[in-house]
């Protein structure tokens, strides 16, 4: 297990955090996500690494699995420049991901916390979601109230909205 797994797992288990851990096959999608049969899929959320046009400031978007969104429309709930998403080199620069392992556990490896994390309101009514532990080969299992407070303790601005 890499560095960067371990280090979730153990902030989850130091904050006394409950989860549940479902192992699988890489995936790269949400398509192949739900094609590995996995026990919940209606839970399965989106993350989106996304960036200004000037990459001054950086977005991990999480949201339910069906929903699209429209980049203009966030821009301008953002109160941002324009948004694209980021590079892979980006990825790996400010949170230590890969491309399929996007997820916000990856504001453990953003030791400068310049990456804000946008929760799509919808969320708040899920008793819990699945996000990758910084790999593309598990899911966790985790409430979003417990999600927010890990980001919150590592000190990453938090921002709920409508996407």
């Amino acid at each position: 297990m890499s560095d960067v797994v371990q280090a979730v797992y153990s902030l989850l288990d130091e904050m006394q955090i409950s989860y549940e851990l479902t192992e699988h096959p890489p995936v790269y999608t949400i398509e192949e996500m739900i094609s590995v049969d996995i026990k919940h899929p209606d839970n399965v959320v989106k993350n989106l690494f996304l960036r200004d046009d000037k990459k001054r400031n950086y977005f991990l978007v999480v949201m339910d699995k069906d929903k699209q969104v429209n980049l203009k429309e966030l821009k301008d709930k953002l109160e941002s420049r324009p948004l694209r998403f980021a590079s892979e080199d980006d990825l790996y620069k400010y949170l230590k991901l890969t491309k399929g392992a996007v997820t916000p556990f990856g504001v453990i490896n953003d030791e400068n916390h310049q990456v804000a994390v946008v929760i799509d309101n919808v969320l708040k009514s899920y008793e819990f979601i699945g996000i990758h532990p910084n790999t593309n080969t598990a899911t966790v299992w985790i409430a979003v109230d417990d999600l927010v407070r890990l980001v919150e303790k590592q000190g990453n601005p938090i921002i709920f909205m409508d996407v």
